[in-house]
């Protein structure tokens, strides 16, 4: 039995930079690849300050789960990639104003480098009711 995937894509999203999708619904679950923080409308990155790249990423985020009628409320997981950990708290605290009382469960990961040199990328699942 073959599994039935539908491609997402968001104009309010950049683009994807490589071979993936901005998402993949499959059933009820959807599973969005990693927003780095881009402008969708210049294809570059916001700035280069932590607070504004957290913020775009959400907007991005926000955006390709919106192309399947979801909001942050259906995501029941993260995982959060920073380029420094000395940044956790300003991604933490952004985080939380974005997400309030519905927490998903998180992973947060220092990774060597990100693309376009970001300083945070995040990726999502979700699940459509």
């Amino acid at each position: 039995m073959a599994i039935e995937k539908q491609v997402i894509k968001s104009d309010q999203a950049p683009a994807a930079i490589g071979p993936y999708s901005q998402a993949i619904r499959v059933g009820q679950l959807v599973f969005c690849s990693g927003q780095i923080p881009i402008d969708p409308a210049t294809g570059e990155l916001v700035s280069w300050e932590v607070n504004d790249q957290v913020r775009q990423v959400f907007k991005n985020i926000k955006a390709v789960l919106a192309a399947t009628g979801l909001t942050l409320n259906e995501v029941v997981k993260t995982t959060v990639y920073l380029a420094h950990m000395s940044d956790f708290s300003e991604m933490n605290e952004i985080y939380a104003q974005e997400f309030g009382e519905s927490r998903p469960a998180r992973s947060t990961i220092e990774a060597a480098r990100l693309p376009k040199d970001a300083l945070v990328e995040i990726e999502v699942m979700a699940i459509a009711r």
